[in-house]
């Protein structure tokens, strides 16, 4: 599985999607040449970003099938590498954005963590 960190992202949503579009968006068709699976790890944001992650992502995935593209979005650590690790071992799960909190269910999500 490819891992995509995204940062830096505009502020706002819309300043934030068209920077997406502008800067990762071809960072991600790249990473994702010559994988089976590609997250991207997005930065939390505030409920106004959720439409334009999800768009993009599943676009994405359309895209680029068969390869998986999916993001993660959150700051904890701990909880990202929970999250990939359960996406690596979820193959059918593909075009979905995972916002993160690492407040729990992490041993119930995923059994190995």
């Amino acid at each position: 599985m490819a891992v995509l960190r995204v940062a830096g992202l505009g502020d706002g949503a819309l300043a934030a999607a068209a920077d997406f579009y502008a800067r990762i968006l071809g960072a991600a068709r790249k990473a994702a040449a010559g994988s089976d699976h590609l997250t991207l790890v997005l930065p939390l944001a505030d409920y106004a970003h959720r439409h334009w992650r999800g768009a993009a992502i599943a676009g994405l995935a359309r895209e680029l099938a068969p390869v998986r593209i999916n993001a993660v979005a959150g700051d904890d650590e701990a909880a990202i590498a929970a999250a990939l690790s359960w996406l690596a071992g979820a193959p059918g799960v593909t075009g979905q954005v995972l916002v993160l909190d690492g407040q729990g269910a992490g041993p119930v999500v995923n059994p190995n963590a």
